[in-house]
């Protein structure tokens, strides 16, 4: 019988396996940080037309700052209820 030579050695297929393994975890954290990403943009610009329309709709003057940014960016449509109503209270963000 004749034996063929093992042209593959064990170390190299375990080190392909970790490499695929590692190649598989990066591609789906850089899919979940786009996912997070897209996200957060969607909710800035839905936030910063809904934040305009109720500025000419109901004259609040409701100012775009940092703080309001971030906050609907983050919560989206909830935040912008919780600003309106903060601002029809009197109580401004800084």
């Amino acid at each position: 019988m004749l034996a063929l030579p093992l042209l593959v050695s064990v170390g190299s297929i375990i080190s392909i396996v970790v490499l695929v393994f590692l190649i598989a975890v990066i591609v789906g954290l850089i899919y979940l940080f786009g996912r997070l990403l897209a996200g957060l943009v969607i909710n800035t610009i839905l936030g910063l037309i809904s934040i305009y329309a109720v500025n000419i709709i109901f004259g609040l003057g409701i100012t775009i700052t940092t703080i309001t940014l971030i906050l609907v960016a983050i919560f989206g449509v909830p935040a912008i209820l919780i600003i309106v109503i903060l601002k029809i209270v009197g109580i401004t963000l800084p």
